[in-house]
């Protein structure tokens, strides 16, 4: 039977279609071939996560993304997962989105769970996000933004507080003080070399004088040392029988006893003794005004005169 270039030519479309059918699909991540099964998950958002993305089960290949469509008015998304494998799990199982880095998307990950009904094609498994690398990094940033751009405010407020402070005046003022401080150490360094040049003349007495300190400190120790062989205990005690003795003798005093007891307290003794006072007093004043009432002294015998009363005698 021969065949026509017409049939041919369709034969070959047919073919080509088929091979682009198949390509496509083997493109997307579905194999013909296999019995395959489509599982689906729903999420807020899906950041990174794309139509060929692999989805794994413990690290493992088993399948990819094949949709990723809204779900509804309120922005609910919805992931079409196809799966190769035929490893089993319950419906309970936790389709996570994970990874994200500066140079790759995001995948994902089928968390098996084993108890509970197993999962079957088109069933909808628990949606969950992992946080990436991008969002870990922005999670720490966040907080150290804020914090740089207070710092950058306080900073910039500090900066204009300062250049108001240090307005013209201020800035003439701060020169002349540091010019006054140069002056102040210049002062200072003239005088630390004269102290120099004066420790440097004297340096011999200086030895000297040091010397005879040690040699102080050597007799006071000394000193100490004698003090310290000191029997205090019998300068007490003779100092406490010292002081017992003016005791005794003050309370022989107040008491009347002895002759300045008696002198003290006996108003007769102390009359008689100021009469006896007042009476010397008298004979002396008279011997002063007559003298030769109790001298006599004459070369030829004469008698004295009569004794007269003195005009100013005492009375």
């Amino acid at each position: 039977m021969k065949i026509t270039k017409e049939v041919k030519t369709a034969l070959l479309a047919i073919v080509a279609i088929a091979l682009l059918i198949f390509g496509y699909s083997f493109l997307k991540g579905n194999n013909l071939l296999q019995d395959n099964r489509t599982f689906y998950a729903t999420y807020n958002e899906v950041e990174g996560l794309a139509k060929s993305s692999t989805v794994t089960i413990n690290g493992l290949k088993v399948g990819s993304i094949t949709d990723i469509s809204f779900l509804n008015k309120k922005g609910r998304v919805l992931v079409t997962m196809n799966i190769e494998d035929d490893f089993e799990f319950t419906k309970k199982s936790v389709a996570r989105i994970y990874g994200g880095s500066l140079i790759g998307g995001k995948s994902m990950a089928i968390i098996p769970h084993y108890e509970g009904e197993l999962a079957n094609s088109g069933d909808t498994l628990v949606g969950d996000i992992e946080e990436g690398l991008l969002e870990l990094v922005n999670d720490r940033l966040t907080p150290l933004q804020q914090k740089v751009e207070s710092a950058i405010v306080s900073a910039d407020s500090l900066l204009y507080a300062i250049n108001d402070i240090l307005n013209e005046k201020t800035r003439e003022d701060l020169k002349q003080t540091f010019a006054n401080l140069n002056q102040t150490v210049a002062s200072f360094n003239g005088v630390a070399n004269k102290a120099n040049n004066i420790l440097g003349n004297n340096e011999e007495k200086l030895n000297r004088t040091f010397t005879n300190l040690d040699e102080m400190s050597g007799n006071f120790n000394k000193f100490s040392d004698s003090i310290a062989q000191i029997d205090l205990n019998k300068m007490v005690g003779d100092f406490e029988g010292v002081i017992a003795d003016f005791k005794k003798i003050s309370d022989d005093l107040n008491n009347g006893k002895g002759t300045a007891g008696k002198l003290l307290k006996d108003d007769k003794v102390y009359n008689n003794m100021d009469r006896a006072t007042k009476q010397l007093e008298q004979l002396l004043q008279d011997i002063k005004l007559n003298p030769k009432r109790y001298v006599h002294f004459s070369v030829f015998g004469k008698n004295g005169d009569k004794y007269k009363k003195p005009k100013d005698s005492l009375k």
